[in-house]
């Protein structure tokens, strides 16, 4: 268990999301102004909770929307954006054939919906599986732990499997990997010694 205090954001929202469409680990889907308000939302709510130029490591997924949202909450901490690590073990799940689709074309296709009453994603063709993320964003947390504060922004889904597994949650029995609650794009946790608080809550769409 860590010494230091995670917070765990999920990005603002993107011109996929508005137009309802997968975007999975597509590299660059960018935030609409919706979405830089609720990056807005996030560094507003952790200044106020942490202070200005807070001691806290930078890290997010390298994706563009992760890192639009970092430049803007950094902006808020007085911190530097250029000081923050990116790693690719924090991207969102990979969803195979389906990327880029619109998720109601894919629901036909698929037969039913695609996306469970709590926001979990089903697995898609030639998809990553949630054990898969599991294994991903855990060697992401072996091999970057250090004892400070940090700040991590990444997305729906993976960052609900990092929260599963930084809180200790059983395996979803149909998942087959611990997945915390969703919550809304603009949200952030703090994990503190295997705690989960939610220090923001987003306005963003349904939890994924």
């Amino acid at each position: 268990m860590r010494q230091g205090r995670d917070f765990i954001a999920r990005h603002g929202e993107t011109v996929f999301n508005a137009a309802a469409r997968l975007q999975g680990d597509a590299p660059h889907t960018p935030l609409t102004r919706a979405g830089f308000a609720q990056a807005d939302a996030i560094g507003a709510a952790l200044l106020a909770h942490l202070g200005p130029s807070p001691r806290l490591e930078l890290w997010a997924s390298p994706t563009g929307r992760a890192l639009q949202t970092l430049a803007i909450v950094a902006e808020h901490l007085g911190l530097d954006w250029h000081a923050a690590r990116t790693d690719v073990r924090l991207v969102e799940i990979g969803t195979g054939s389906w990327g880029g689709r619109n998720y109601a074309d894919v629901a036909a296709e698929h037969g039913g919906s695609i996306v469970r009453a709590d926001g979990a994603l089903a697995v898609a063709p030639e998809g990553e599986t949630y054990p898969m993320i599991a294994a991903r964003v855990g060697g992401w947390l072996a091999d970057s732990d250090s004892p400070g504060d940090r700040l991590v922004v990444m997305h729906g889904i993976s960052s609900r499997v990092l929260r599963g597994v930084m809180t200790g949650l059983p395996d979803d029995a149909e998942l087959g990997a611990p997945i915390a609650a969703g919550l809304p794009q603009g949200s952030v946790v703090m994990i503190a010694g295997g705690r989960e608080t939610v220090i923001h809550r987003g306005s963003g769409r349904a939890p994924a």
